[in-house]
């Protein structure tokens, strides 16, 4: 583990393994060690998993705009600058896979391969962007009011979440035990400064993306899967994995299936194309 200062802010990294780097960005209410179950999963790697701002152990800024998505993507680039990587495979899930999309469309040379779990290009709709805002907004306030323990009431209770209630009740506790770890302050300043109602769709940039970009979503998460879909339209070299049994935490519901999908698109990088454009 290590913590690195970039552009004023305290960055949390955890690093293992060995080998080409494999940058891992988290979900929101999540941190490095979401990842710290895949740490031997993929030999010949180094995995190098950043806490993102307001999450773990990384610092949150008191000025909101400091933490935008923007400011969050150079963030990426200096760290990776810090820690002398150059180009990498990057994996992002859900908030993790915004910033990485983003960090691609910013940084296209530094990024080998893509791969977005459960991810969005933003919203397309001026209104929804806005009722996002305003639903987020009242979680911030929130979190400054009642504290984490309330959020995560709310939280878990999402329709998003349904498919988890087939984890073992361990997976679960140890999850919402995360959750419940979270800095209240410091989820309302990424709600607030990088919720997906805040920032512009990319969707049409999407074609500027050059790279072999691996969608990988859950059957049972029907919004993800058209998103992934359509996304994958727009890409040039995007391929669509829908994994079964799972929603939108794939890592976590299907975790032996998760890791041989990213074993198999780290080992064929070099190869635009894995298998058929969309797998099941």
């Amino acid at each position: 583990m290590t913590d690195v200062s970039v552009r004023g802010l305290r960055y949390h990294v955890e690093r293992w393994g060995t080998g080409a780097p494999l940058v891992l960005l988290h979900g929101f209410t999540g941190s490095a060690e979401m990842w710290r179950p895949f740490r031997f999963a993929w030999p010949g790697r180094e995995l190098i998993a950043v806490d993102l701002p307001g999450h773990g152990r990384t610092e949150f800024p008191s000025d909101v705009a400091r933490a935008r998505m923007a400011a969050c993507v150079d963030d990426l680039a200096s760290l990776m600058d810090a820690l002398a990587i150059e180009r990498t495979a990057l994996l992002g899930y859900s908030l993790g896979g915004r910033v990485a999309l983003r960090f691609a469309l910013a940084y296209p040379q530094r990024v080998d391969t893509l791969i977005l779990e459960s991810a969005s290009p933003g919203i397309v709709s001026l209104a929804e962007r806005q009722a996002r805002v305003a639903a987020d907004e009242r979680l911030a306030e929130l979190l400054e009011r009642e504290g984490v323990a309330a959020f995560v009431d709310v939280w878990e209770a999402l329709p998003l979440w349904a498919s988890q209630a087939r984890l073992p009740s361990e997976v679960r506790n140890r999850l919402r035990e995360a959750r419940l770890g979270c800095s209240p302050l410091g989820l309302a300043c990424s709600l607030r400064a990088m919720g997906a109602g805040v920032e512009e769709p990319v969707i049409d940039r999407l074609g500027e993306l050059t790279m072999p970009v691996h969608l990988v979503v859950g059957a049972d998460d029907a919004k993800y899967v058209a998103l992934a879909r359509t996304m994958a339209d727009r890409l040039p070299n995007a391929t669509v994995v829908i994994v079964p049994d799972a929603g939108h935490a794939v890592h976590l519901e299907q975790p032996a299936r998760f890791a041989a999908i990213i074993g198999d698109v780290l080992g064929t990088m070099t190869r635009p194309t894995v298998g058929s454009r969309c797998r099941s």
